[in-house]
C-alpha cells in the first residue's frame, strides 16, 4: 500500500498541482488509514469503521470531513489506474458540517496591528501590509518572488491553489513599506525570493505564523489572528465598504463565488451588531 499512496501523492502534486500543506494531511491521513487496515484488504464496512473510529476521537467536522474527502479521492484514483476492480467508498457521503464564518478583525485593529513593528523592522512591516492589502495566503505570500511585484504599476502576481495565477493591487501604504523593505531592509543578496530570513533563504510558514502572532500581542488586539485573519479581514472590509462580490473573488482567488458569499454573512453580523450597539431603538 505504501507504494500506491505515493503514486496517489505523486498525481496530486505533479498533474494537480496540490500545495505541500495539502499533500502533507492528504499522505497523514493515508498513513493513519493504512494502519488501521493492518494488511486488511479496504471494504465499505472497514472504511466506515475507521471513520467511525476517527469520529469517537473527537476530530473536528472540517478534519472528518477532510479524512472521508482524502479516502474517496484515493480510491477514484486507484480505480481509474486499474488499481482496484471497485471503489469501496462510491457509495459513502461525505459529513455535513455547517458553515462556520471566517474571523475577521475590525478595521481599528488591523490598523493597530499594523503599527506593531518597530520602525527599524521594515520587512515585518512589509509583510503585514501585503497581507491586508492583497489578501494572500500564507503560502502565496512566502512563494513571492522579486519579480513578482510591480511597484510602478501597484501591483502583486501570486500563484494559488493549483498553481493558478493572478494578479492582486495593492495600496499605497503597502508600496511604500515594501519600497523601503527593498531599499533598506532585504540583505543584499542575489536571491530571488522576496521575503528573506535572518539566513537569507525564504520565509517559512511557520515563521510567517510566529511573526503574525508575536505582533498580535505585542499590539494589545485581543483576538486571536494568523495569517489567514488578514485575509479574511481584507475580504471583509472590502466587501463592507461597497466592492462587489465578482471583484472580491477575482482577488481572493476563489473558483467558485461560493466561497466568497461566506464574507457576505460576516459583514452582515458585523452589520447587525453596529445597529444593536447604536441604534437608540434597538
Amino acid at each position: 500500500m505504501d507504494e500506491l499512496i505515493r503514486e496517489f501523492l505523486d498525481f496530486l502534486n505533479f498533474e494537480k498541482g496540490y500545495s505541500k500543506h495539502t499533500l502533507s494531511n492528504y499522505g497523514r491521513d493515508l498513513k493513519k488509514f493504512k494502519k488501521f487496515l493492518a494488511g486488511r484488504t479496504a471494504d465499505r464496512e472497514l472504511i466506515q469503521a475507521y471513520l467511525k473510529k476517527q469520529s469517537d476521537a473527537g476530530y473536528s467536522p472540517a478534519s472528518q470531513m477532510r479524512m472521508h474527502a482524502t479516502l474517496k479521492s484515493f480510491y477514484h484514483y486507484l480505480l481509474a489506474e486499474g488499481k482496484v476492480k471497485a471503489d469501496p467508498t462510491a457509495d459513502l457521503k461525505l459529513p455535513k458540517i455547517g458553515k462556520r464564518l471566517p474571523k475577521a478583525l475590525s478595521i481599528k485593529d488591523v490598523f493597530a496591528l499594523l503599527k506593531a513593528p518597530a520602525k527599524d523592522n521594515v520587512r515585518d512591516l512589509a509583510i503585514l501590509e501585503m497581507l491586508y492589502a492583497a489578501g494572500l495566503r500564507a503560502s502565496e505570500l512566502i512563494g513571492l518572488d522579486l519579480n513578482d511585484v510591480n511597484l510602478k504599476a501597484g501591483f502583486v502576481k501570486c500563484f494559488g491553489k493549483g498553481g493558478k495565477e493572478r494578479i492582486v493591487p495593492i495600496g499605497e501604504s503597502a508600496k511604500a513599506a515594501l519600497e523601503k523593505y527593498l531599499s533598506e531592509g532585504r540583505p543584499k543578496v542575489e536571491e530571488k525570493v522576496l521575503f528573506l530570513d535572518r539566513n537569507g533563504t525564504r520565509l517559512s510558514r511557520q515563521a510567517l505564523w510566529d511573526l503574525v502572532k508575536k505582533y498580535v500581542r505585542k499590539s494589545g488586539v485581543k483576538e486571536k489572528a494568523s495569517p489567514h485573519t488578514l485575509r479574511h479581514s481584507f475580504a471583509t472590509h472590502l466587501l463592507e465598504r461597497g466592492a462587489d462580490l465578482r471583484t472580491v473573488q477575482e482577488m481572493l482567488g476563489h473558483s467558485n463565488i461560493a466561497t466568497t458569499e461566506i464574507y457576505t454573512f460576516v459583514s452582515r453580523d458585523r452589520l447587525k451588531k453596529v445597529y444593536q450597539k447604536t441604534h437608540p431603538r434597538a
